[in-house]
């Protein structure tokens, strides 16, 4: 009989679930559930609900089970990765009061400009807990709850995050592991522990609504009957502690060990690397994580990297295919046309009233080529200013693992490769996270059998590179990207004040 782990990826725009063979790590099935985000909110407010995690985890594992041809009792073990940061509010009963604020959502910048202040401003905070309070981050939209929904504020007992939320009903426990939970910036990333400091500032009370926190090769617990019912399993399957999706995907992509880095292209752009002991950054502008291997991972985060090139891509009412063949149309530079992506504000750099500019618009530009391209190069410039920045604190960047939906791109890699001047290599398996927390949920039950294994033991074994895939920068177009970069740069620096006032003029 085989022995088969499922490794889940909740996403902001789909759940993925994998069926693994834990003695060849091979995906004997996969699937995938997609929805959408709640319309209509104010500007700056991104929530889902997490029923409609719940709802879409338990298809998307029926499908992979199926597709596996998998028996309920084959399967030993889950892991589950979800989007960071979301705000997942709990009652006494376990019941979720209102809809989660997402990490995309702007609308509490003003609480994170109001807990920094009363912890002595944004370096003190840092040096306080290693980590900033960004809008992205859990706690600012805590307090946003407190202030702006009392009512529902008075009926939370537990903050969860979106994947504690998924093992919360696959398991009944309500837990947190150490990488998901750095991002809350609700924690001492040093110490691993809740930071009281922080939590007095939000509410003197906050320590009893926030649950243990667990290390990362621990299980969350074992699936309870109804869950199981409802995913097609047996009761008792051991639960992973699971992690943020850029922690699973370190675990997916092999960065297991420091010297790795990885670059995530979604909807977001991330990119991370392992590191033995914590990388703060005294500007704050890198994310000290934690992640899900009892390491650390120091993390960038630009918010709009797909976003911005499908909203292109379907405004031009272009497939997939048709939207990559026009970018590798495009030259190099695009003609000068410059992208500064912050289309739903800005995280690395912290923008946060941020919007989209095009700026070196002219009758040679104004073409599909030049947008298109333009377009991908600019997103992928966001995010080589915090490899830049990574790189002078010390993590240094020779090999690039890529995954995500932009990883697929062979035009895509070829930019990455130039803009980024590094190798680029892609996965045989390209779903980083999914994979990763069907690997962890191998650790945590090899671990509980009594096998006494490293996670790099099981990372080394199982996730190989994808040799045929491989970008090398093409040194002349290396050269045409640092002079972009450094434009883009200015850009950014000289419009920041004209942001906020046009956030203002828009919210009137």
């Amino acid at each position: 009989m085989r022995t088969l782990l499922i490794g889940i990826d909740s996403g902001t725009q789909s759940t993925k679930a994998l069926v693994v063979d834990a003695g060849s790590g091979r995906v004997l099935g996969s699937a995938s559930q997609g929805y959408d985000l709640i319309a209509d909110l104010p500007p700056g407010a991104k929530e889902q609900h997490p029923h409609t995690w719940r709802d879409a985890t338990a298809k998307a594992v029926w499908r992979a089970l199926t597709a596996a041809r998998a028996k309920a009792t084959e399967v030993v073990a889950i892991g589950v990765s979800g989007q960071q940061h979301g705000f997942v509010p709990l009652d006494r009963k376990g019941e979720v009061i209102r809809a989660a604020k997402l990490w995309c959502d702007t609308s509490t910048a003003a609480e994170c400009d109001e807990i920094m202040e009363t912890l002595g401003g944004a370096r003190a905070t840092i040096k306080l807990q290693g980590i900033a309070v960004l809008p992205g981050f859990t706690a600012s939209k805590i307090l946003w709850l407190k202030k702006h929904e009392p009512k529902h504020y008075a009926r939370l007992a537990t903050v969860l995050l979106p994947h504690d939320y998924l093992n919360f009903w696959l398991t009944g426990e309500r837990v947190m592991e150490y990488g998901d939970a750095s991002g809350t910036a609700l924690m001492n990333i040093r110490k691993r522990e809740w930071c009281r400091e922080t939590l007095q500032a939000i509410d003197p009370n906050l320590a009893d609504k926030l649950p243990p926190l667990i290390s990362s090769d621990q299980p969350a617990g074992r699936l309870q009957a109804e869950a199981a019912r409802e995913l097609g399993l047996n009761p008792d399957v051991l639960v992973s502690a699971g992690g943020g999706d850029n922690m699973m995907g370190a675990i997916g992509t092999g960065n297991t060990r420091p010297g790795i880095v990885t670059a995530s292209l979604g909807t977001s752009g991330t990119i991370y690397a392992c590191a033995a002991k914590p990388v703060v950054d005294p500007q704050g502008e890198i994310a000290a994580f934690c992640d899900s291997t009892n390491q650390w991972l120091p993390l960038l985060c630009t918010m709009n990297v797909t976003v911005a090139t499908e909203l292109i891509r379907r405004d031009f009412k272009m497939d997939h295919r048709a939207f990559d063949a026009t970018v590798a149309r495009g030259p190099a530079g695009s003609n000068g046309l410059i992208f500064l992506p912050y289309l739903e504000g800005e995280r690395t750099p912290n923008v946060p009233d941020g919007s989209g500019v095009y700026f070196g618009i002219s009758q040679k530009t104004f073409n599909t080529e030049c947008f298109a391209r333009g377009t991908t190069e600019g997103v992928t410039m966001g995010m080589n200013y915090g490899l830049r920045r990574l790189a002078k604190l010390g993590v240094k960047t020779k090999q690039i693992r890529a995954t995500g939906g932009g990883s697929n791109s062979a035009t895509w890699r070829q930019i990455m490769a130039d803009v980024f001047n590094a190798e680029v290599v892609t996965l045989k398996v390209g779903e980083g996270a999914a994979y990763g927390a069907a690997l962890q949920a191998l650790w945590c039950w090899r671990l509980q059998q009594g096998d006494k294994v490293g996670i790099s033991e099981i990372t080394d074994e199982f996730v190989q590179l994808n040799s045929a895939e491989t970008a090398e920068p093409d040194q002349a177009n290396v050269e045409i990207y640092q002079e972009l970069q450094a434009i883009q740069d200015g850009l950014s620096k000289s419009l920041r004040p004209i942001f906020a006032r046009h956030r203002a003029f828009v919210m009137k």
